[in-house]
């Protein structure tokens, strides 16, 4: 859809549109609504990761668990699935699979929520070194790193749905 229709958008239709944007969080795109008109993708896109960015912390770790986990097998919005798919994370090998699992156990025992990565343009190797690479940090950064992760997830998805 066009950006010029997307902000002639009732509140309802523009939710409807762009709630999935931000995993199984309706509420940014919600927030986002009144800032219209948007003069750009990325100022749409910056006005949904402001209001997120503005959330209290206690809907910030919602939205990170609302993800789920890399290379799981646990039931995903469609645009998880997809990008899962385009890293090749529906295709490992049972190594490859019980790899991910036992980091991705050590990761949300140290941080109580899921490793998230923009998985687009990235293959298994890239993410499991991604997955090593975090695992040492602290919970702050790891917080931090999942909401800077979830924004690029964002853009993506608003790339794909949105044309300027």
């Amino acid at each position: 859809m066009k950006l010029s229709a997307v902000n002639q958008l009732d509140k309802e239709a523009f939710v409807a549109l762009l709630g999935g944007v931000f995993e199984h969080s309706p509420w940014v795109a919600e927030r986002s609504w009144a800032s219209r008109p948007f003069a750009s993708l990325q100022a749409l896109h910056e006005a949904m990761c402001f209001v997120m960015r503005q959330a209290p912390a206690t809907q910030q770790i919602t939205l990170i668990r609302a993800h789920p986990e890399l290379a799981s097998r646990a039931r995903m919005s469609p645009d998880s699935v997809q990008e899962q798919q385009g890293a090749g994370l529906d295709r490992l090998t049972p190594e490859e699979y019980e790899r991910f699992q036992q980091l991705n156990r050590l990761y949300r025992q140290k941080f109580g929520f899921p490793f998230i990565l923009a998985v687009k343009g990235k293959d298994k190797n890239d993410i499991l070194r991604a997955l090593e690479a975090r695992l040492p940090n602290d919970r702050e950064t790891e917080f931090e790193a999942a909401l800077s992760q979830i924004e690029r997830i964002a853009w993506f998805r608003l790339e794909a749905l949105v044309e300027e």
